[in-house]
């Protein structure tokens, strides 16, 4: 009996490690890539920035670095097109990122600096600049499309308490149904 135990403790571990790690979620790759991502802009500066003395400053850049990259025409003010969202011919206007990549972004920057050990006060994707820029950046884009982001202004629900709510529904019947014999 006490060699049984011996052999089922001694091929339970060996049971977890066999077993590889779960994937990661799609949400959880992205957060991955990012940072590395992240990590090897401020590896490729001149000098090279440690992720302990990263600020603010240096999440802007790499936004801005970012925009090369970019899919979404973001039409300038001298352009025919500028305000129109579905233009009829295409335009030398420049390629951005999306503001809604961006946002996506540095939600997951944020929470992958302090999975890394970063603090929360000390985050530098949740600065105050961060919130400015990318406030800039959906206005900016909202204009040049024609179409307006304006906040929803949340509807108050107010319920009312129903007193008679049992004799409201023991007088409900069901209608009975006529035959036609």
């Amino acid at each position: 009996m006490s060699g049984d135990v011996a052999k089922d403790s001694a091929q339970g571990p060996s049971r977890s490690s066999d077993q590889p790690p779960a994937p990661l979620s799609r949400y959880e790759s992205q957060k991955r890539r990012d940072w590395n991502t992240f990590g090897q802009y401020l590896k490729n500066q001149r000098p090279p920035v440690p992720i302990s003395q990263c600020n603010c400053n240096h999440v802007l850049d790499f936004l801005r670095y970012l925009d090369q990259f970019g899919k979404t025409k973001v039409h300038v003010h001298g352009c025919v097109f500028f305000g129109q969202p579905d233009p009829p011919a295409p335009c030398t206007c420049p390629v951005r990122q999306a503001w809604g990549s961006l946002d996506a972004l540095i939600g997951r920057l944020r929470a992958a600096y302090e999975e890394h050990g970063g603090s929360q006060e000390n985050n530098p994707f949740g600065n105050g600049a961060i919130r400015v820029f990318l406030r800039e950046v959906k206005d900016c884009q909202a204009k040049a499309r024609g179409i307006p982001y304006k906040k929803k202004k949340k509807k108050k629900i107010q319920i009312k308490p129903n007193v008679n709510e049992e004799a409201n529904s023991s007088s409900k019947q069901q209608p009975a149904l006529l035959s036609s014999n």
